[in-house]
């Protein structure tokens, strides 16, 4: 028998109106100002419950609270919640807003389980997407970058685009090495590529994407910003597999 999933739409509801879903149980509530939903281990306190065999869920691990028009979660426990694109959510750490559709949070417990709390926040139309078999693919958001921007981070992030696995970011040392070997006249040095990686950095958070400012990924910081910006841009192909032609001439 197919588990219930929200991954598919709810049935038509109020809008504004948000839905959460675990192994436990299954909640609607309306868009009223102020109004909270608590889950977590502790069945008889809690609105929704989630992974009530699993001490290391806490008892009341998160909220859920309406505000200024829009779902806001919270983190109350003591492990973090894990939300899309590898976000985390953190103890004490301001609410997120939750946005339109399906959200899937998960919270890590005991013997590396992890426990599943869907939410389906209902947009204004009330109901469930529409279905498009036959309509035309959108293409990936990609990013648009310079000649020298795409060329330093194909280089940085080669690890990526040849499938390896946790791969991490080269050194700008590295780099601006491989780079000079490349372009022995373009000046390339450890301090350029960092610069030109700040750059794109910066633009893509003014764009939205989270995780590329060291306020957002807190200490120590490592190499979790050049992390997070590679696996934006593969996420989103702008870096693909077949750029790494641009390094045949090493070969």
């Amino acid at each position: 028998m197919t588990r219930e999933t929200l991954a598919r739409g709810v049935p038509h509801t109020a809008p504004g109106a948000v839905v959460a879903l675990s192994l436990s149980g299954k909640l609607t509530v309306e868009p009223v100002e102020g109004r909270t939903i608590r889950f977590g281990r502790n069945r008889p306190e809690v609105d929704v419950c989630v992974g009530e065999t699993d001490l290391r869920v806490s008892r009341t691990h998160g909220v859920l609270t309406h505000r200024g028009g829009r779902w806001w979660v919270s983190n109350t426990g003591r492990l973090p919640i894990r939300l899309p694109r590898a976000r985390w959510l953190f103890r004490d750490e301001d609410p997120v807003p939750l946005p339109e559709g399906y959200t899937p949070l998960f919270i890590r417990g005991s013997r590396d389980r992890e426990h599943l709390l869907e939410m389906y926040v209902v947009g204004w139309d009330g109901g469930r997407p529409a279905i498009q078999h036959g309509a035309p693919t959108q293409p990936p958001k990609a990013w648009r970058l310079t000649p020298d921007e795409h060329l330093v981070l194909v280089v940085l992030g080669q690890r990526y685009l040849l499938h390896e696995a946790n791969p991490q970011p080269l050194s700008r040392q590295q780099a601006a090495e491989i780079l000079a070997e490349l372009q022995p006249g373009a000046n390339w040095s450890a301090k350029r590529v960092e610069h030109t990686v700040a750059a794109v950095r910066a633009r893509l958070s003014a764009r939205g994407v989270h995780g590329l400012r060291r306020e957002e990924v807190g200490e120590p910081v490592g190499n979790a910003l050049n992390d997070n910006l590679l696996r934006e841009l593969v996420l989103s192909a702008t870096l693909v597999p077949p750029d790494l032609t641009l390094l045949d001439a090493l070969c």
